[in-house]
């Protein structure tokens, strides 16, 4: 018995664009006709004839003055051909189908600040492009994306922290602030002096939940400075954070994003600190090695130049 592995099936079988010219010369009756239908030289067909030739160990054609004709073995491979040409057609269709399928819905999940200060300004952008696309917009904390996109549940994400989580690919789309806010009537909005650190680090605020983005880069801001002290209260939106810092409840720390409308119209005071860092970057993710296609790609590009920095 041989020890020798045996050779590819692609390596034994004339591709595609071999029997589509064997088709051809078939239908026509002329390997240069054949060779003008199908957009290519006459040198290169009967170059193409001949590896096939080769390839097969038999002549397929002869060639005339007067045209070219089939041989014997040169009709029954063209019948064996047209069902290979066939089935590559239906491949072709369904994979078509396939991708129009894809293209038809777009599964986006994003951080609670992107879905509700971004996302509405990309969808519409993206509905100008691809009208015959159904978004669902899925909004969650930044850990409860990386979820979804790692569970196969969205197409696309959108996430702020401090890093791009783990098994998940993403480049930077933008950069947003954190701010510390208070009511105007609270101590802090009198005060002269920026707020120290350590004073914002040992006193109880008004929070994001554990596992959003503003609440990670807050912990990794406030860690030299003694961590966070226990929330005054947990809140699992922007949304609800703001309106408890608006009614007064307690200071909070909020993105820019989410606190413009609120400091014009003096609801809301923002309180400078000292020396801290609270700047973010906005990231779209997706699932590692796999970059988004259809209509996930065409929301990215809204987003994001390649001129951007991978991160």
């Amino acid at each position: 018995m041989s020890d020798s592995l045996p050779v590819p099936l692609a390596h034994r079988v004339p591709d595609l664009a071999a029997l589509e010219l064997l088709l051809a010369v078939a239908r026509l009756g002329s390997l240069g006709r054949a060779a003008r239908e199908l957009g290519i030289t006459q040198p290169a067909a009967s170059g193409r004839v001949r590896s096939m030739e080769r390839l097969l160990g038999v002549a397929l054609v002869e060639r005339s003055p007067r045209g070219s004709r089939l041989t014997d073995a040169g009709v029954l491979v063209t019948d064996w051909a047209r069902r290979i040409v066939e089935a590559a057609e239906a491949f072709d269709a369904g994979a078509q189908a396939l991708r129009s399928r894809r293209d038809s819905r777009l599964r986006v999940v994003a951080s609670m600040t992107i879905a509700e200060y971004l996302m509405p300004t990309w969808l519409v952008a993206l509905r100008a492009e691809r009208p015959g696309t159904a978004v669902s917009l899925l909004a969650g904390n930044s850990a409860a994306v990386a979820e979804r996109l790692r569970a196969g549940e969205a197409d696309l994400g959108f996430v702020e922290g401090l890093q791009v989580p783990p098994g998940l690919d993403g480049v930077v789309v933008g950069r947003d602030r954190l701010m510390v806010v208070a009511a105007p009537g609270h101590p802090w909005a009198r005060r002269r002096a920026p707020l120290e650190p350590g004073e914002l680090a040992a006193t109880p605020l008004v929070l994001r939940e554990r596992g959003s983005g503003t609440r990670q880069v807050l912990d990794a801001a406030l860690a030299a400075h003694g961590g966070l002290a226990e929330p005054l209260l947990e809140l699992a939106s922007t949304t609800a954070a703001k309106a408890a810092a608006v009614g007064g409840a307690g200071p909070s720390v909020l993105s820019e994003l989410a606190v413009g409308e609120e400091l014009a119209a003096r609801r809301l005071v923002e309180i400078p600190v000292a020396d801290l860092e609270l700047r973010r970057d906005l990231r779209a993710v997706w699932p590692a090695g796999h970059y988004p296609a259809g209509p996930a790609r065409d929301l990215l590009g809204l987003t994001w130049s390649p001129a951007g920095q991978r991160a």
